[in-house]
Formats: structure tokens, sequence, C-alpha cells
């Protein structure tokens, strides 16, 4: 199944504007991260690696719009560290969707119950809950015993209370194609989340573990084999076809870096949000002063294992918009 109809709209016509407006390099989605504090140490995560005096920091809420509104994306993913550490969390949410903007609120979900009445359900607004693997895998990824079952208690709250609910799982080279049946079945006929998306694990620099990252084989091999047998087609999957065709190698596509940038208490990272090469104080200035022909795979040894949502869905994305047939098997999520 493809991404929501409401969604899939609002996006073709921005794409449609873009064209129309000749810009060869724009943002499809902000991950604007407010804050780079967490109440988890996972081990495929460094942002809690950062000084502590960039831990204690938070970003006013007129920055974190500004950015976002700068841009020009229609959707925003907020995340960080853990965003509902952050005082004003609701009100960058409020003045988000108030603006137009699709916002996916990316959590562990451990104070999620503390904090949901702070916010209100919107049909522009989804929980998007990381769930790395079934009970034990899972806390093993976040280093802490009950996390799981804390995840998933906070999601069942959610839906009751109405709000969408959406989940995020990173697998690595320690994952079976059958691990990725089950988590997948799990939230998808168990927990009844309303989309799932899935990535592979990326060699993020930062990251204390980094034995267990997925390289491209290993992506396509593992992927190949989970989708098989019409699998695909019945999870509620918030990716495009032709993203879920490459991942598991049956297309393969150029990195698109400036489609998913990354917004900070740093300033707009550079390239992507999974390299660090400075910062950029404005988004203008991150498109026109970025030597994008320098990154990707084969063309920068760090991108050599990298097949990531935020450089590689854009491509797919901008594949889709461009071509009447695709555009259809998006629709019906063939």
């Amino acid at each position: 199944m493809a991404m929501p109809l409401r969604q899939s709209i609002r996006l073709g016509a921005y794409l449609a504007k873009q064209k129309l407006q000749r810009k060869d390099k724009y943002a499809v989605l902000v991950e604007l991260e407010p804050l780079f504090a967490c109440n988890l140490k996972c081990g495929g995560c460094g942002k809690i690696q950062q000084p502590a005096h960039l831990l204690k920091q938070r970003m006013p809420v007129q920055q974190a719009v500004g950015a976002v509104e700068e841009s020009g994306a229609p959707m925003v993913s907020i995340a960080g560290g853990e965003p509902l550490m952050h005082p004003q969390i609701h009100e960058i949410t409020r003045i988000l969707l108030e603006r137009g903007k699709i916002v996916f609120l990316c959590t562990n979900a451990l104070l999620l119950p503390k904090h949901i009445d702070k916010f209100k359900p919107h049909r522009n607004f989804s929980w998007m809950v990381h769930i790395d693997g079934l009970e034990e895998k899972h806390d093993a990824s976040v280093r802490k015993e009950g996390g799981f079952q804390a995840a998933v208690d906070a999601i069942r709250l959610a839906k009751q209370k109405g709000f969408r609910v959406m989940t995020n799982t990173t697998f690595f080279n320690t994952d079976t194609p059958q691990d990725v049946i089950d988590v997948l079945d799990y939230l998808n006929d168990e927990v009844g989340v309303d989309n799932m998306q899935l990535s592979p694990g990326y060699a993020y620099e930062k990251a204390p573990d980094q034995e267990h990252f997925l390289g491209v084989q290993q992506t396509r091999e593992l992927f190949s084999k989970a989708f098989g047998d019409g699998r695909r087609k019945k999870w509620r999957l918030n990716h495009s076809p032709l993203f879920l065709d490459f991942i598991e190698g049956k297309r393969d596509f150029e990195c698109t870096p400036w489609g998913i940038p990354s917004y900070s208490l740093l300033g707009w990272q550079r390239p992507c949000y999974l390299l660090d090469d400075g910062y950029a104080k404005t988004f203008r200035e991150l498109i026109e002063e970025t030597e994008w022909d320098k990154f990707g795979r084969g063309k920068d040894p760090r991108c050599a294992n990298c097949m990531a949502h935020c450089g590689y869905e854009p491509t797919a994305v901008i594949a889709t918009t461009s071509s009447l047939k695709e555009t259809i098997r998006a629709a019906v999520g063939a």
C-alpha cells in the first residue's frame, strides 16, 4: 500500500509547482531537529554524543517554524533527540499545522502518555513511533528493557484518542527476512498502525555501533526476500512503490541529498542528515553553495553502502510524478 491519498495529492501539486518554476533543487520534506538531547542511548544513533552545552539547548519556536517556512517544503519530520523533551514542541507542531504543513512527530514514545494531551488530532499530523523490531530486538537496539512494550502501549493510547500513528523501523545486518516479516505483520495486523516506514541501517558516522550497518547487496537480499509472496502489497507502507523497488534491487537510483534536508541547532547540515560536512546558515546557502555533484554512491566513499530513505525516497517520488504509469501505480499501491 502506498502513501495516503491526501499526502500524495499535496506532494504531487508541490512537485508540479517546482517543475513549472523550473527549479531543479528543492526540499520535499525537512528533518527538523529542535534539540539533540534524548532519554535513550540507541546504538545506531550518535545525537547524544554532542557537547554538553548543545544537549542543554532547545530551539526557539520561531526559529524552528522559520526554518521550515524558509525551505518551502510541504512536509516536516520533527526529530532529535527526543522531541517530547522540548518544552514547546506542542507549540511548534501547532503552528506548523496552522501554516498548512504535513507534520510527523518522531518519538520513542516513552514520554508520549505524559504529553499527549498537549496535542490534538489533526488530519495533517501523525505520531511517528520508532519500533526497531519485536520486543527483544527493539529493547536491545534502544538499550532499554521494557522500551518495546511502552512504545506499543503508547501507540494504542494515541489511537484511542483519535490520532494517526505511524511507525519507523530501521533494519541492520543482524536482521533476517523473517525478522522484517514478523515486525511488519505485528504492527500492521495486531497493533493496527496507520502506516509504516522502514529504512536500511545507514552508516551514521557518530553512531556507537558501527558493525551492523547494511551494505547495498545485503539490503537488496533482505528486502527482496521479505517482500516475497505478495506481502509487500498487504502492508500499509508509507513509501512510494519505486522506493520499495529500489531497496529490493528491482530499480536503481541516484541519491537526491537536497530532497530531505536537515535543520538543527547547528543550522542546515551539509550535504544530508547522514554526513556532516559543515552547516549553512540559510536554506538558500545550503542549496546554492553545496557541491552536490560530489555526493552519492560512486562519488563519495562514505555513500557507498547507503540506501537510506532520506536520500533515495525523494528520487523515487520525483520519478513517480514524472511518469503517468508510475503515478497510477502509486495511487493504487501496486
